[in-house]
């Protein structure tokens, strides 16, 4: 059921790979909540996605932007302000990668150009995102500003390797940048901590299918999927959480504030 609680907003949507992704299920709930967006994502991983058929389904138009790079972000904001016909509300970084996980280097083991890499898709494009948007003063005032990480910033898990490492730089930038975004700009910036999802990228960290029926079983609530982020990332999105920032909100059905489950206790009884 749609609300229009987006109608009369613009945006750019990060990172919608596939219809698994949580970016392409954010897409699809705020272009039913009336939103407008431009979809954007490196041109790599457009050759490996279906973007185009996400674009058509919701009448959006697709500029290809290299998080890395200072150049294709402002051209990315310069245009979608263009093409929107305004300032922008809204804007998701739905962005990681880790070259050890790929490689499957160990965490003990890590080759530094590849962690480097890493740190710079996953953790450093969310403050440079922010700081072109912020130079640019391409965000209206009450706009919101959210990036996805996952609890492994706060616990160790580990397979999840140095994109842990990643996602603590990434929450750190949420509540560093979105102190100055609401004192100059009344931009909120924050972070959502989502159940193990299987996306595509979600699916590549080892041992994925057992943790992720893990966490199902310790989560009161069971584990989150990618379209209920969606529609927790569409109300950051809207009017509804305007003094919502600097926060890094946990959406896991519980798994963060649970010490054990009888499930799980009634695994190791047996």
């Amino acid at each position: 059921m749609a609300y229009d609680l987006l109608k009369g907003k613009r945006g750019i949507i990060f990172g919608a790979l596939d219809s698994n992704s949580i970016a392409w299920k954010t897409a699809e709930r705020v272009h039913e909540e009336g939103g407008k967006f431009v979809l954007t994502n490196a041109p790599i991983a457009m050759r490996m996605g279906q973007i185009k058929e996400l674009a058509e389904k919701t009448g959006s138009e697709i500029i290809p932007a290299d998080a890395t790079s200072e150049e294709d972000l402002g051209n990315l904001v310069s245009e979608s302000v263009k093409i929107l016909g305004g300032k922008l509300d809204f804007v998701l970084h739905s962005i990681g990668m880790s070259v050890n996980v790929r490689k499957g280097r160990a965490y003990t083991d890590q080759n530094y150009d590849f962690s480097h890499k890493g740190w710079d898709i996953s953790a450093l494009s969310f403050h440079r995102v922010m700081q072109t948007l912020f130079k640019a003063d391409a965000m209206n005032e009450w706009g919101s500003i959210v990036a996805l990480t996952y609890m492994a910033a706060q616990r160790t898990f580990p397979d999840y390797n140095d994109m842990a490492d990643n996602k603590a730089y990434l929450e750190s930038v949420a509540r560093s940048f979105g102190y100055f975004f609401g004192k100059e700009k009344k931009v909120r910036v924050n972070t959502i901590s989502q159940s193990p999802t299987p996306t595509t990228a979600g699916q590549g960290v080892k041992g994925f299918d057992g943790f992720i029926s893990y966490a199902d079983k310790m989560s009161p609530l069971g584990n989150a999927t990618a379209l209920e982020c969606a529609d927790y990332t569409v109300t950051l999105f809207s009017d509804l959480t305007k003094k919502v920032t600097m926060q890094n909100l946990f959406h896991d059905g519980g798994f963060s504030n649970t010490g054990v489950s009888k499930e799980v206790m009634d695994h190791f009884v047996e």
